[in-house]
């Protein structure tokens, strides 16, 4: 191997790699677009494999279909795939037997599935949709009960009880589980991948598994990761290539319950470690593994942690090590520059698998709730196809360095990387298990492309399976996606083959309309409280600093009456989560203050209550930018005074922040424009608000801000 001969002048920082965490959709595209962008020849080019590609899948799809056929026919507009999903996700939630059958009849009643029945030449649709009716085999019934499968379910559950359903339920997800698993265990997967057809592709096996809760968890997918590698490296002993042999790819969240950024010490001394010794025994059965990507806020922390696997001195010369890199985050591109920096200095290969993404529903829903400045991933599905070719073109650019892993279902994807790689065949594509075969017989077929393939191949039990199936049903079950609309013969070619190069030029490269901006999201009527970006190490580091310069030592707290300062006998105030901490000292009023406070209350109140709807609101509105303006100051204090930490603490003061505006804007819709009338003394009012006196608040100690608010 030839890599390069020194890395970059300076090597990609780490935080470098979060400056474009939340860039603007549209400054990044236009650059994004020029890096994808081979001239208009070549992009037709590429149109015209692409075409090619999908009419042979068209004309060579199999009756025995599959998982691309399922997800045609229940796709995520139909009333039936929504029900799947449903259905699907909370079985695998709902601890106890008696809330599953309630679900069920609640449910499974409700679709049309005969309206599917007959619809698709897949046997594997019309089976599964049999199984979902009732026991996952193909059964013959009688004319009125075929009219209105429904209507038989029902009677069903009401005579033989909803546990028979529900048994039934659990029978059809594992008819479909079995074109999403390779096997239940490794030792299925690895059999079933040397049968028939199958040994024209490369496998990656993943043990499937979500997130660890607890270190037992954790204990037990580390055991199952390393018996994988084990039998794996056994079953293909001695092959030449590590590139090319088998592979396994880990979760980092199955390895350790608490892989998250606020616990970045803990992880750092005990996942590490648990990494490298995975990629030792890899490196020792002679097969390559994966990290796997998740969650957006997790990257930084990732990278970290790959980096220290990756300069372990026991994994030097091992070229297997590898990386998933998501194309829909805004960061990918910096993220691949890192890899690359880091392969040159250690002159050591690093594979790296490019994909899409399939977190994007919960990465738009994330960075809503946390009141982003913007978000982490595109907004438009051409705006990541236009990412992803573009971190193609930098993946092959970086030459020895990198081994490029180009998975997609794709077809204009695929065609644009064969066309960017050229002659180059030290690439390789990659597939799920059970999605677009079509496709990649084609690619593979020597006679035509003769393409390297590499399937990623789940093994697990129907339980691990569920939470995998929902993603993977939300990833390509919309009626947008590639594997859905590759084979509705309604579509044309031309517009499953759109170079989204020239889709994202129509628009402008603007963001997705019906998608708001973090901030926007209650526009209208109000605007959503600002967050912070804590999993952006530079962002956190510079709010650390404003805390500390906010807290200004110990302090005292007076009341206020009149609004003056007054005395009162002094209490300190100590931390709750550190009882030796002394945050200040609070001087208490005594009953007379007391009574003079509810006097002059009593007595403004009038004021107050002539006030029109706007003017209160408006009043609430600069209550609500204070808060935020003092947000530091208030989070050192929540964190000290309540012994939450920041995370709690900034969700409290935002929560202040979205009470007051929300209020506000709630007094101006209710009651409008004012209509002012002249009072017994010639004072004005409004019809409808008013007040109603005085009252007492006293705020738990545990939302000392948000409940006060």
């Amino acid at each position: 191997m030839r890599f390069s001969q020194q890395p970059s002048a300076t090597l990609t920082p780490l935080d470098a790699v979060s400056d474009r965490y939340l860039a603007d959709e549209k400054s990044l595209l236009a650059e994004l677009g020029k890096a994808a962008d081979v001239g208009e020849s070549a992009r037709q080019q590429i149109r015209n494999t692409a075409a090619t590609l999908v009419r042979a899948v068209r004309r060579h799809a199999a009756n025995e279909g599959g998982l691309d056929a399922f997800l045609q026919q229940y796709d995520l507009s139909s009333e039936e795939g929504v029900l799947l999903m449903c259905i699907a996700e909370a079985l695998l939630r709902i601890p106890d037997a008696d809330t599953a059958d309630r679900l069920i009849a609640d449910k499974i009643t409700a679709a049309s599935w005969k309206d599917h029945l007959g619809e698709s030449d897949s046997l594997f649709v019309n089976a599964s949709t049999w199984g979902l009716m009732l026991t996952g085999h193909l059964l013959k019934l009688d004319e009125s009960t075929s009219s209105n499968p429904a209507k038989f379910l029902g009677k069903l559950a009401s005579r033989a009880g909803e546990p028979v359903v529900r048994t039934a339920m659990r029978q059809a997800m594992r008819i479909m589980g079995h074109q999403f698993v390779m096997g239940r265990n490794i030792d299925e997967a690895l059999d079933r991948s040397q049968k028939k057809q199958n040994r024209n592709f490369r496998y990656s096996f993943d043990m499937l598994g979500e997130s660890a809760l607890t270190s037992a968890d954790a204990a037990r997918y580390f055991d199952a990761y390393l018996a994988a590698i084990r039998s794996i490296g056994a079953t293909h002993a001695g092959a030449s290539d590590i590139l090319s042999a088998p592979s396994i790819s880990v979760k980092l969240s199955a390895l350790h319950p608490r892989y998250s950024f606020t616990q970045h010490r803990r992880v750092m001394a005990e996942l590490v470690p648990r990494l490298t010794d995975l990629a030792v025994a890899a490196r020792d059965s002679g097969i390559a593994l994966t990290v796997d990507a998740e969650e957006a806020d997790r990257l930084e922390l990732s990278l970290e942690i790959f980096r220290a696997a990756y300069s372990d001195a026991r994994l030097a010369g091992y070229h297997g090590l590898g990386l998933a890199v998501q194309a829909y985050q805004r960061r990918a591109g910096d993220v691949i520059r890192f890899l690359a920096d880091m392969a040159a200095t250690a002159q050591r290969r690093i594979p790296v698998r490019l994909v899409k993404g399939a977190y994007w529903d919960s990465e738009i829903k994330r960075g809503q709730e946390q009141g982003l400045a913007s978000y982490p991933v595109f907004t438009r599905k051409a705006h990541t196809d236009v990412s992803y070719l573009a971190c193609a073109r930098q993946l092959l650019a970086a030459g020895q360095n990198l081994y490029p892993q180009f998975a997609t279902h794709n077809a204009h994807t695929l065609a644009s990387v064969m066309h960017y790689a050229g002659t180059r065949e030290d690439y390789e594509f990659q597939r799920l298990h059970g999605m677009g075969e079509e496709l990649y017989e084609e690619v593979t077929d020597p006679r035509k492309f003769g393409r390297a393939c590499r399937v990623y191949a789940p093994v697990g039990s129907h339980e691990d399976l569920l939470p995998y199936l929902v993603r993977r049903l939300l990833e390509n079950g919309a009626n947008t996606s590639f594997v859905n609309r590759i084979l509705d013969p309604v579509v044309e070619v031309k517009d499953i083959v759109a170079d989204p190069i020239e889709l994202m030029r129509s628009r402008g490269g603007q963001p997705h309309s019906g998608i708001a901006a973090p901030a926007d999201l209650f526009q209208p009527e109000r605007r959503n409280s600002s967050g912070v970006n804590l999993a952006d190490r530079s962002v956190l580091a510079g709010l650390l600093a404003a805390m500390d310069r906010a807290e200004g030592g110990a302090r005292q707290a007076a009341p206020i009456v009149g609004g003056k300062e007054q005395r009162g006998a002094a209490r300190a105030s100590v931390n709750p989560a550190d009882t030796s901490q002394v945050v200040g000292t609070c001087l208490e009023a005594d009953a007379p203050l007391v009574d003079e406070a509810i006097a002059r209350t009593v007595a403004a109140q009038p004021a107050w209550d002539l006030k029109t709807a706007r003017e209160r609101a408006d009043i609430l509105r600069k209550a609500a930018d204070l808060v935020e303006e003092h947000a530091p100051e208030l989070l050192a204090l929540c964190i000290r005074e309540a012994g939450k930490t920041l995370p709690d603490a900034l969700s409290e003061v935002r929560e202040a922040v979205d009470f007051i505006r929300y209020y506000a804007s709630e007094a101006e819709r209710l009651f409008g424009d004012p209509q002012v009338l002249p009072g017994p003394t010639g004072e004005r009012n409004t019809l409808g608000l008013r007040g109603r006196g005085v009252f007492v608040c006293i705020s738990p100690w545990n939302f000392p801000l948000a409940i006060f608010s």
